[in-house]
């Protein structure tokens, strides 16, 4: 089993026995002691190749899609994991608990943790996706790596925070709350004008003390400055991801050779020609 502790508080530490898995962010290793083996993931960490090819499909559509990396090891290892030098924080889950969180602030999560797909439909509102990676505890010992830009923030909910600061939370999807008025178009407002809503009690909201560049902008000067758009992708952008996806399985089961095999290389190509 690997154990998952911070280092200096900008890397990851993950101690194995040589036995269990960690699945980390693709790259993100940076050095280790014993016999480690990285192997790119191609089918899922969970194992199951039908759920893994939904899951990889709506991801690729939605962009929240993370590479990811399975580590093993042989007897006593230790390994170091970092990327861009962001803060690292490690979270406990409890089996049955859960934590939804963006795919670019996941660095890594181990073989006692089930992953999949969450839907989250007010990620139009800011950069966040349509979609946010959900881990959830399957036993004792289920542990999350997650990034921030600075030392993170817990807020106890219920709680409003800005969708552009926003990390990780726990419990039920948080409301969207707006705060418009004539104000907001003349572009003299703060600049809060809409905010996620966690109105249940009892649960944990993680925000990073920098915000990404909001995917809206309700002011009719633009504050001064260019509006910042999220970045979608096109329709032909997001079939060609999911032909790739295809194209992937088909090489999984055929050993990696050739152009795509079999189901896999059929519905590649039927997608992926844009």
């Amino acid at each position: 089993m690997f154990r998952l502790e911070t280092v200096n508080e900008l890397s990851l530490c993950a101690k194995g026995d040589g036995q269990g898995q960690l699945f980390t962010k693709a790259g993100a290793m940076i050095g280790y002691y014993g016999q480690c083996h990285f192997e790119k993931v191609m089918l899922g960490p969970n194992g199951n190749p039908v759920q893994a090819l939904l899951g990889q499909i709506g991801r690729r559509l939605t962009g929240e899609n993370i590479p990811l990396m399975k580590v093993a090891g042989r007897g006593q290892t230790v390994s170091y994991y970092a990327c861009e030098a962001r803060h690292v924080t490690v979270i406990n889950l409890n089996p049955g608990q859960s934590i939804a969180v963006e795919s670019e602030d996941l660095l890594a999560f181990n073989d006692l943790v089930d992953y999949s797909l969450k839907p989250l439909g007010i990620g139009v509102i800011s950069q966040k996706g349509l979609f946010t990676s959900k881990l959830t505890g399957k036993a004792p010992g289920a542990q999350v790596a997650i990034m921030t830009d600075g030392n993170p923030l817990v807020f106890d909910t219920p709680c409003c925070v800005d969708p552009d600061a926003m990390v990780a939370f726990t419990g039920p999807d948080p409301g969207f709350k707006l705060d418009l008025s004539w104000k907001n178009l003349l572009g003299q407002a703060s600049g809060e004008s809409y905010m996620l809503e966690y109105k249940q009690p009892g649960y944990k909201v993680i925000v990073q003390p920098n915000e990404r560049k909001s995917g809206l902008d309700i002011g009719i000067d633009n504050h001064g400055e260019s509006q910042h758009i999220q970045q979608n992708q096109s329709f032909s952008d997001a079939m060609g991801n999911v032909g790739d996806t295809f194209n992937n399985i088909g090489n999984a089961f055929n050993g990696g050779g050739g152009n795509g095999g079999g189901l896999g290389g059929m519905l590649g190509g039927i997608f992926g020609n844009r």
